[in-house]
């Protein structure tokens, strides 16, 4: 009932329609190539068609070449499987159950369209293996796995060949517009953070947005090399051009909170007017040089370096390291924002090389996020329903009872990554009926009157075709999707079509009984709520900024902030009601920009001898900090160790006015200073500071920066 509504308002569109039109030409294309092939189960090679569509022809080829590999995989690993235990049913199904869950805790693992290469290969196996049991007498289990292969094949060269030369839509064009807005959003969110305009002092949101859409681009990339749009060959510069996005994010969040941390008294006319200035020179910068050359990635406005002197000579010391902070991240954006310009300025012309200056990070994918935790509980559920259907099947005797063990299987694997799959489990459920009813009324009111192919693309295209309007539309595909394959799949059409009505029946009852004991296991096992899934994600947030602690800055820490940046971008994702937890994904971004800071203290401990007092003072900090973080990793109270932590960085603060060195001092407060702001959430100004003459000087030695 809760469909009724968006049916009722569902209107499609034009692309719509086309991709209905095509992917139902492919679907016949492939029923057709099967019937003249004679092959057993010309419905698996429809059944594919539909199964891969995607109005983008780049999603489609990847899903295609994937699926094809893993029904190979699931083939061969059947094959041998099945001779050697088919006499032993228990320890069959115990290997099954485990091979099943296996795979799927590495397909939860990897978050790239690859994944589905483990899934299926998990869920195949059971597959041809169920059904060359029910088929024992007629079929062999070469024969089954070879013809289960050639119709998936089937079905994938159907689908390339109609969605490649068709009205082709790629996704080249979407992932341009995509990252073109989400350059143009950086740019209008520092707009607004340098002009400190009063409406938004906190972005926290639209800050999340970003990295929510950094993540989302990541993944689309991955399809740019299986179709032949401009961006074609472009994944990997554009994922690195990513990474560069994830450090300009965290510039921002800087960036933010230096602006929040000054005192509302000084940020009056006059600061106003000097941050106008500023932001004019810098916008008249990047708009005048529009074609970056690599040697001047480092350049900045030639009025940066009086433009800050200016402004900090008027400030009072108290705000003196804060902008010397700020000064700093306006640099990094630059320079980063100039590396992602010349990045997209190379992909856009067909160039790959990436400048010498950006250090790559995405080889095998190191910095996503993964999370074992719901991929263990993921195989663990799968082994639990895989053991308890094909368990039912032995036990009760109930020939037919492979469709309920088989759909169980497939129902344990499809819609595990979501948090809860249980609704759409329950509505993959409800599909199956409607299904079921669909097949009867094919059966028995319109088949018997059918004589030709051309009948049956007659008959299949109203049903069919409303079905896969559906697919585009994220909220309705729950119901689109069950609804035809169960239909497609029930009505088994063969060359000599017969329907032998206990099968029929039987079947019906096994395809809704098997996702039920589905749906109940993964209640008990792996659903999550977002909260729970939110607060799981901010411990590992947590543990990952106590690693950071003992990683010293270079291509490993870049790494591993990229992963941090990442999940964050996950956070965004769910939709939780708690104020507090949402308060906690905002803090996340705003911690994970001053995580860079934490290397700092390490470098700048370097510059002591071990008995210095502020040597050992920076490493009861670190200490301190790993106990404070290690605490909100376990959810205790931190009020207790936050004071130390405090109370320790006020002491640093103190101590750093005894060295001689105004560099080495101000780096030391600039660093203890943003820890303080973006890591304990104190937005305390800093006291004790150096001269003012000395904070200018700060953080502008030519090297640059190191992008990457």
């Amino acid at each position: 009932m809760l469909l009724i509504k968006p049916l009722l308002a569902f209107r499609p569109n034009k692309m719509d329609w086309i991709f209905a039109f095509k992917t139902f030409a492919a679907g016949l294309l492939a029923l057709y190539a099967a019937f003249e092939l004679n092959l057993a189960y010309p419905i698996w090679a429809i059944g594919t068609v539909f199964v891969i569509a995607n109005p983008y022809s780049g999603m489609t080829s990847s899903k295609s070449i994937y699926r094809v590999l893993g029904t190979l995989i699931g083939a061969i690993v059947s094959v041998i499987a099945t001779p050697a235990l088919i006499n032993t049913p228990w320890l069959f199904t115990f290997f099954l159950a485990a091979w099943v869950g296996w795979c799927l805790y590495f397909s939860l693992l990897d978050r790239t369209p690859r994944s589905y290469v483990f899934m299926l290969a998990g869920y195949t196996t059971v597959i041809i293996a169920y059904n060359a049991v029910y088929y024992i007498d007629s079929i062999s289990i070469f024969d089954m796995a070879i013809g289960r292969f050639l119709e998936i094949t089937v079905g994938v060269v159907c689908s390339a060949i109609v969605t490649t030369t068709i009205f082709p839509m790629h996704i080249g064009p979407a992932v341009k517009v995509r990252v073109n807005k989400t350059v143009q959003d950086t740019q209008n969110i520092f707009n607004k953070i340098l002009l400190n305009e009063k409406h938004q002092s906190h972005y926290a949101e639209s800050l999340g947005s970003l990295a929510r859409d950094i993540a989302d681009i990541h993944g689309m990339a991955v399809h740019l090399s299986y179709e032949k749009s401009t961006l074609k060959g472009m994944t990997k510069p554009l994922q690195e051009m990513l990474n560069q996005m994830t450090m300009l994010l965290s510039n921002l969040v800087a960036m933010s909170e230096r602006m929040n941390q000054l005192d509302e008294p000084f940020k009056d006319e006059h600061f106003q007017q000097e941050m106008a200035s500023i932001h004019a020179h810098i916008q008249m910068f990047m708009q005048n040089d529009r074609e970056i050359q690599e040697q001047d990635l480092n350049l900045l406005p030639a009025e940066f370096e009086p433009d800050f002197h200016r402004l900090m000579q008027s400030a009072p010391d108290e705000q003196q390291i804060i902008l010397a902070g700020l000064k700093m991240d306006v640099r990094h954006y630059i320079q980063n924002i100039r590396a992602i310009q010349l990045i997209w300025q190379r992909i856009n012309c067909g160039d790959a090389v990436l400048p010498e200056s950006v250090t790559a990070l995405t080889t095998n994918y190191p910095n996503l996020h993964r999370d074992h935790g719901v991929a263990v509980r993921g195989g663990i559920s799968a082994f639990i329903i895989i053991i308890l259907g094909t368990g039912f099947w032995i036990l009760s005797g109930w020939k037919t009872g492979f469709m309920l063990a088989e759909m169980a299987a497939i129902s344990a694997c499809i819609l595990t990554a979501m948090d809860n799959p249980v609704p759409a489990l329950k509505m993959f459920i409800r599909g199956n009926i409607y299904a079921a009813v669909a097949v009867f009324i094919y059966a028995y009111g319109i088949f018997p009157h059918v004589t030709a192919f051309w009948q049956l693309a007659a008959v299949l295209a109203p049903f069919v075709i409303f079905c896969l309007l559906l697919f585009p539309h994220p909220p309705l595909v729950g119901i689109g999707l069950p609804m035809l394959m169960g239909t497609v799949m029930g009505l088994n059409l063969q060359n000599r079509y017969s329907l032998d009505q206990v099968l029929f029946f039987d079947a019906s009852i096994g395809t809704v009984i098997g996702p039920i004991i589905s749906v109940y296991v993964i209640h008990l096992v792996r659903a999550m709520s977002p909260e729970m899934t939110v607060q799981r994600i901010l411990s590992m947030h947590y543990k990952a900024i106590r690693q950071a602690l003992y990683i010293p800055y270079g291509v490993p820490f870049r790494i591993h902030l990229r992963t941090m940046l990442d999940r964050i971008g996950i956070l965004n994702t769910k939709a939780v009601q708690s104020e507090a937890l949402k308060r906690d994904i905002n803090l996340a971004l705003i911690e994970a920009s001053a995580v860079v800071d934490l290397t700092r203290l390490q470098e700048l401990m370097q510059e002591f001898p071990a008995e210095h007092e502020l040597a050992a003072g920076l490493e009861d900090l670190i200490q301190l900090l790993d106990d404070y973080f290690r605490t909100k990793e376990l959810m205790r109270p931190e009020l207790l160790l936050k004071d130390k932590v405090l109370q320790k960085i006020a002491l640093l603060k103190q101590r750093s006015k005894e060295l001689n060195s105004r560099e080495i001092a101000e780096r030391l407060l600039v660093s203890l200073n943003n820890i303080q702001s973006s890591l304990c959430h104190v937005l305390c100004h800093a006291s004790g500071n150096p001269s003012k003459a000395a904070s200018s000087e700060l953080d502008t030695e030519p090297a640059g920066v190191q992008h990457g």
